[in-house]
């Protein structure tokens, strides 16, 4: 019987369990993870299977730490969606968070483009802190996610998205999410993607401010490769601001959104 041991294939015998074969093979260590599962029980193993033994405190290297990286994921999503390009257009709460999800899903690689840089009044809602404070978002999104997912490749576009660019920005991506506050941004670079990059599905928002229940946002899909998530009437204005949990639940619909279209799923 083969399984997949720490990001190695291995053959074991057929009525191996899960704690004969971490005594086995990995002795020293404190976590099993089954199949996406963390588990203390000592289960029955299968062809095919994905197990990871983690000792905690330590520091792998190589192969075997990227697989600890995703070892809680749904068995076989790593390896389809590592191979992946997104484009993210805004780094604000949509966009930083956005990006954060995905690199800690296991995209492949991520183009970020915005022209803004972090100040102390996006610190309620962005991913961003006090450390990154006068940096370009794009720079300071990258360093975090680099200590997120060494992994990851990420390419930064210091620039202010607009109808002659954004095809030579996002050209390659497999998915772009939108994620400006400004409407007609908004609106540009929808009809921009679908017109100049046709085969490219775009996640857009609409709907995130202030703090009526989250249960009201949500995706939908608009028509062919174009999906809005939000509640589709709560723009920020005065007296209705924009604040971390709505806006968090917002970039939540759409990284998950773009997940499940990397896996084949075009249905919200």
């Amino acid at each position: 019987m083969h399984i997949r041991v720490n990001g190695v294939q291995r053959e074991i015998r057929p009525d191996t369990t899960l704690r004969q074969l971490q005594r086995q093979v990995a002795p020293h260590t404190d976590i099993a993870i089954y199949q996406g599962f963390q588990t203390d029980q000592d289960l029955p193993l299968c062809e095919g299977d994905t197990v990871t033994f983690i000792r905690r405190g330590s520091m792998p290297s190589g192969a075997e730490f990227e697989e600890m990286l995703f070892a809680r994921h749904t068995p076989r999503v790593h390896e389809k969606i590592k191979g992946a390009t997104v484009g993210i257009a805004g780094l604000g709460g949509l966009g930083s968070n956005i990006a954060e999800m995905l690199a800690r899903t296991g995209v492949g690689r991520l183009v970020l483009a915005d022209f803004d840089l972090v100040e102390p009044s996006n610190l309620n809602r962005q991913n961003y802190t006090v450390r990154h404070l006068g940096m370009p978002k794009v720079e300071a999104t990258k360093l975090h996610l680099s200590e997120v997912n060494p992994y990851l490749k990420i390419a930064v576009h210091f620039i202010r998205v607009d109808e002659s660019n954004l095809a030579r920005i996002f050209e390659g991506c497999d998915v772009v999410c939108e994620a400006f506050d400004d409407p007609a941004q908004k609106a540009m670079l929808v009809s921009g993607l679908l017109e100049q990059l046709p085969d490219v599905a775009v996640v857009a928002s609409s709907g995130m401010a202030g703090y009526a229940s989250a249960n009201q946002i949500k995706t939908s899909k608009q028509f062919h490769n174009l999906y809005l998530c939000g509640d589709g009437e709560t723009d920020a204005r005065p007296g209705c601001g924009l604040m971390a949990p709505r806006v968090g639940v917002c970039a939540g619909h759409q990284a998950n959104m773009v997940l499940r279209l990397l896996l084949g799923e075009c249905q919200p």
